[in-house]
């Protein structure tokens, strides 16, 4: 397959931010999101979160910056998610004799303003990732230190009100095996793929009172091991896509056969090189692709039309540096904007917006008569025949669609502030889309069988 040069858009870079001290790094982690009509970009930095307009890529620029409670060259990791109108901000350094904190960002006020509603280093001082699984108010903390119970390698807060997490649990233990680090991870549902660093993967049901271990791979259990170190499953989960940030190791395949006798694939992948210092951080499933921010090698996009063989076929080099044995390049990535447009961050140049490549998803337009900013609830999710949708305003009207975009016919009925969907459909992932008044906003829904 051939590999095409992906587009650039637009980039953007604060020569005044201070490099950092062990990777000469300004920047590191990428997010994005959708805000009443405008698509946003964030990225972390030495001193802080950029929130970037990015709605016209010939006008992109920094809307607000929030400052870090600790800033400065000692910090490498930030790390972000939203939910609910609320970012999320953490770092996993503190220095300058203040701590980092958890920042709870009050988004939905934008572009008129934000505001910090929670900034303490009560919950979390230190921690070098986050993960929110939406589907159940969940907030996953990796390698956290901070509370009560100092260093963990995993707890886990439950979002029922958004400014304020309690924590309900901390694991290093579960199913009789230890882990000492989780690095990274992806929770859908309760369903979480742990990457443990050197401990290897592992694979949890978290849905009930005692966490239940479903599968594990241990560093000698695949070819090419080395720092297990993160990865994203494909939207129906039967796929699951990881690296391990070791120099000259190649992306894996699982195959999750519904957590029943998960297998490690035989098929390897990298960035199309033969450099031994090549190497892969961050990936994100989307529409059939699979996005990759790999260091070095800056963005790398792969087909997976054949899903236990992922095929090469676009990349975009953010980087100029030379690879060596070190940490440089593309950090971050983030495919979701309904534009269809790509948020990619450079540890050293700082952020690029690509366009991204040909889908055949739906992708919700974005315009000025249309205000993406009505909050949904769709319950039970994964359902089976039928969910409920819950609104903060009137539903007026409630579309399904598959994931190439054709157009379904559930029955819809309708009582003030939900609608009930009921619908005789094959298990996989779909599309809801809510409109009230001039507001609309979408939401995936998964339909498991009997």
């Amino acid at each position: 397959m051939a590999q095409d040069q992906l587009e650039l858009l637009a980039t953007w870079s604060d020569p005044n931010l201070p490099a950092g001290s062990q990777y000469n790094n300004t920047y590191n982690e990428v997010w994005g999101f959708v805000m009443n009509g405008h698509e946003y970009a964030v990225i972390g930095s030495t001193m802080g979160t950029h929130i970037l307009d990015v709605t016209d890529p010939d006008n992109v620029f920094e809307r607000e910056f929030i400052e870090g409670a600790s800033a400065g060259p000692h910090i490498v990791h930030r790390d972000y998610h939203d939910f609910n109108g609320y970012l999320y901000a953490v770092a996993d350094e503190s220095g300058g004799g203040t701590n980092s904190t958890l920042q709870i960002i009050d988004i939905s006020g934008l572009p008129e303003s934000i505001e910090v509603v929670y900034d303490d280093d009560d919950l979390i001082e230190r921690t070098h990732n986050i993960f929110i699984d939406t589907t159940a108010a969940k907030l996953y903390s990796f390698a956290s230190k901070g509370g009560d119970s100092g260093y963990k390698a995993l707890k886990i807060y439950t979002l029922e009100d958004p400014v304020d997490p309690v924590k309900i649990g901390q694991y290093g233990v579960i199913g009789g095996e230890s882990f000492g680090h989780v690095h990274d991870g992806y929770i859908d549902n309760d369903k979480a793929f742990l990457n443990c660093g050197g401990d290897g993967l592992f694979v949890v049901d978290f849905s009930g009172d005692d966490p239940v271990l479903l599968d594990r791979f241990s560093s000698f259990d695949y070819p090419q091991s080395g720092y297990n170190h993160s990865g994203w499953p494909t939207e129906d989960l039967e796929y699951y896509y990881f690296a391990d940030e070791t120099w000259g190791t190649d992306m894996k395949v699982v195959h999750v056969n519904d957590f029943n006798g998960m297998e490690i694939g035989s098929s390897l992948f990298d960035a199309g090189n033969e450099s031994p210092f090549s190497i892969a951080h961050n990936q994100i499933v989307h529409c059939g692709k699979l996005y990759v921010s790999y260091y070095y090698d800056g963005l790398q996009v792969y087909d997976l039309t054949d899903p236990e063989n992922p095929q090469r076929e676009s990349f975009y080099p953010t980087s100029t540096i030379d690879a060596r044995n070190s940490y440089e390049g593309s950090w971050g990535v983030y495919p979701f904007l309904p534009s269809g447009n790509i948020i990619v961050s450079d540890m050293q140049e700082g952020f690029f917006l690509l366009k991204g490549p040909e889908t055949n998803c739906l992708t919700p337009v974005l315009n000025e008569e249309l205000d993406v900013s009505l909050d949904i609830v769709v319950f039970p999710n994964p359902s089976i025949s039928s969910c409920i949708i819950s609104s903060d305003r009137g539903i007026d009207q409630v579309e399904l669609y598959d994931l190439q975009g054709a157009t379904l016919a559930p029955q819809v009925s309708y009582t003030a502030n939900q609608a009930e969907l009921r619908f005789n459909l094959s298990p996989g992932v779909y599309v809801v889309k809510v409109y009230s008044g001039a507001s609309f906003s979408t939401r995936k829904l998964m339909i498991s069988g009997e």
